[in-house]
């Protein structure tokens, strides 16, 4: 690791809690056989995270790497946050650089709140423009993970009223086999919903019958409690 990466590492050390990473370790079900198993945690609270990240301007995207590599997922996810504030002030070629890196480092990016913290913004930023057949790619690989950058990723293109990429990565995950991608999954499309009800209305119809029931719920959280009973219930 670079010094600076150490340094930074050291702070996170001294803002350690050991009674919230106990509670951290169950909440990201890190036990034997579970989807973070053997993520080792310090206990420090998101936004002294971002305060961190954002306070050290001057780290480098080799810096941001280094602390990637870590076993602590505190650090692990400061790491991202500099990674994401380089990329917010980065020109194209630095933009593509980050995206790169991020991708050739996915191993590191192995939980939810890893993921949900950085894909959209760099990941969906970078691709709003270009060719997104990456996206896909990314949605059928084995890795749980790299399933969900796909899908979160997706979140920058609803943002500006793009929605075709969410609906076709949601076809593609509809029956993957784990609960965090269904609850992914369900969040995009009410997200899409929330831009244009009628658009995720008609993915609905198609397939509500046969999604995975928490991806049913999650899609239809905000609709009116009539219509979510029916959705529910099998009745529309």
């Amino acid at each position: 690791m670079s010094k600076l990466s150490d340094q930074i590492l050291n702070e996170l050390l001294e803002l350690g809690d050991p009674e919230r990473a106990s509670h951290s370790q169950r909440f990201f079900k890190t036990a034997k056989g579970e989807y973070g198993e053997g993520d080792v945690f310090l206990g420090i609270k998101v936004p002294l995270q971002r305060a961190l990240a954002k306070r050290y301007k001057q780290a480098t995207r080799q810096d941001a790497l280094d602390l990637l590599h870590s076993e602590y997922h505190e650090a692990r996810l400061t790491a991202l946050f500099l990674l994401v504030n380089l990329y917010n002030h980065a020109d194209s070629t630095g933009k593509h650089e980050i995206y790169e890196a991020y991708l050739s480092h996915v191993v590191y990016i192995n939980n939810w709140d890893l993921v949900d913290s950085s894909a959209l913004q760099i990941v969906g930023h970078f691709l709003f423009d270009k060719d997104r057949s990456h996206l896909e790619m990314l949605a059928r690989s084995e890795d749980l993970w790299e399933r969900r950058i796909a899908i979160i990723a997706s979140y920058y293109f609803i943002r500006q009223y793009d929605f075709q990429d969410t609906l076709k990565l949601s076809e593609i995950l509809l029956h993957d086999q784990e609960d965090l991608i269904h609850k992914a999954v369900g969040w995009m499309l009410r997200e899409v919903g929330n831009k244009s009800r009628p658009t995720e209305e008609t993915f609905l119809q198609k397939h509500y019958k046969t999604m995975p029931r928490i991806m049913l719920r999650y899609a239809i959280e905000k609709f009116p409690e009539v219509k979510r009973q029916a959705y529910l219930k099998g009745e529309i």
